[in-house]
Parts: C-alpha cells; sequence; structure tokens
C-alpha cells in the first residue's frame, strides 16, 4: 500500500507538473514580446525592485573581544574573539545584541580594538603603548558604567580624537569586585603631544569633571608591576 500511495503521489506530481509546462508554453505563446521597453517600463513589468537601506561604513573596522576569566585554563584561551563591524548600523545592531557591561561576572572584560590588533600587551601594535585608565567605585556599576562605556565606542568608531585617531588601538572594559575599570589603549607611550590630546577628548566625552584625575599608564610599566600600583606616566 505505502508502494502504491508513493508511485501514486509520484504521478500525479508528474502530471500536475506536465499540466504547469503546458500552461506556461500557451501563456509564452500568447505574451507579447518585449525585449525594447525601457529599463523603468521593465522593471514596472517585474514588479517593484527591492530597496537596501544605506549603509554608513567606519573609517576602521573593529573586532569586539570578550575574556572570560577561568582560572582553570591559560589568559590567552580565555579570549574570543565575538565578531567584527565595519558600518555604523553593524555596530549598533552588535551593541543591542550583546549583554550589557554591567549584567557581566567579575572578571569578565569585554574589549573593541582596530581589526588584525588583539587586546593584549605582547601585540607588536601594543607593545610600545600604553592607557588611559578610569576607575571606577563600586556603585558606579549600576548607575554610569553602561553608559560610559558606550561614549568610549562612539569615542573609538566615531575617529574622535581627530588627527591622532590613529594612535588610538582599541579600548577595554574590566569587571572586578573591588571596582570596575575602562581603559582607551594608544599605541606609543612617547607619542606624548597626541596621548594627552586623546586624554583631554576622552576626559571631555565621558563628562567627567574638572576635579577628576585620569592617568597614563605604559604597558610596559604595567607589565613589570607584581601589583596593580602602576605608576601614572601622564594625568589630565
Amino acid at each position: 500500500m505505502l508502494v502504491s500511495e508513493a508511485e501514486g503521489g509520484i504521478q500525479t506530481w508528474d502530471k500536475e507538473k506536465e499540466g504547469q509546462e503546458k500552461e506556461e508554453e500557451e501563456e509564452e505563446e500568447t505574451a507579447p514580446s518585449s525585449p525594447n521597453l525601457p529599463l523603468a517600463g521593465k522593471a514596472r513589468a517585474e514588479g517593484p525592485a527591492e530597496v537596501k537601506p544605506e549603509l554608513h561604513p567606519l573609517q576602521n573596522r573593529w573586532a569586539l573581544w570578550f575574556l572570560k576569566n577561568d582560572r582553570s585554563r591559560a589568559w590567552r584561551d580565555n579570549l574570543q574573539l565575538l565578531t567584527k563591524v565595519d558600518t555604523v548600523e553593524d555596530f549598533w545592531a552588535l551593541y543591542r545584541h550583546v549583554k550589557l557591561a554591567s549584567k557581566l561576572s567579575s572578571g569578565c572584560d569585554y574589549a573593541l580594538f582596530k581589526d588584525g590588533i588583539e587586546p593584549t600587551w605582547e601585540d607588536s601594535r601594543n607593545r610600545r603603548g600604553g592607557r588611559w585608565l578610569v576607575s571606577l567605585a563600586k556603585q558606579q556599576r549600576h548607575s554610569e558604567l553602561d553608559q560610559l562605556w558606550l561614549e568610549t565606542l562612539l569615542c573609538l568608531i566615531g575617529e574622535s580624537f581627530e588627527e591622532h585617531s590613529s594612535e588610538v588601538c582599541g579600548a577595554v572594559i574590566s569587571i572586578r569586585a573591588k571596582g570596575d575599570k575602562i581603559a582607551v589603549w594608544t599605541r606609543e607611550a612617547e607619542n606624548q603631544a597626541a596621548v594627552l590630546h586623546i586624554g583631554r577628548v576622552y576626559k571631555e566625552r565621558l563628562g567627567l569633571s574638572a576635579k577628576t584625575v585620569i592617568g597614563y599608564q605604559a604597558h610596559a610599566d604595567t607589565a613589570a608591576k607584581s601589583n596593580s600600583l602602576t605608576k601614572n606616566k601622564l594625568v589630565v
């Protein structure tokens, strides 16, 4: 019975297909030929063309990284590349999709870096650089952290540091029990003019008061310290 039903189904399908082919042949015979229609006429005949939204490219492609502090694994193995964006639309789609920084577990990091640069001191484009570091109190996590991080991201993708934007490598947000940190990394710690310009613009964009001091630390100094008390190379 099953075989018979299957064969019948195939036969029925073949007949229907054959009937459709005949109908299509008849339509082709009766349809007027229109090879000389102008493009607009052809478009109307075929229906409205799909209009794709205009995308707004970023000056650089950016990569979002995630670090989960799993002490059973090597630090480098905990670093995961999530995705890359190169348009304004892609950035906002990504930002709305990922978990807010304030919702991350303690020990986790987000990092947004120019494509091709890893968020590690060892990367050749970071080795000679440093970071502007903003340290936050624990109570700021649920009041200011997400807004400060978003403003940091917008500074990066918007190339807000003008002619010195090429000195910027990326930014990191670190969620820690003792207090969260946001840092903007630059590639050359000895380029004092560029570093100071970036620091001043960044502080202004974050809306920090004049009394609030943020410091710049060279990666080489941070790597040489056994604790987190690295001396600031510059302050704004």
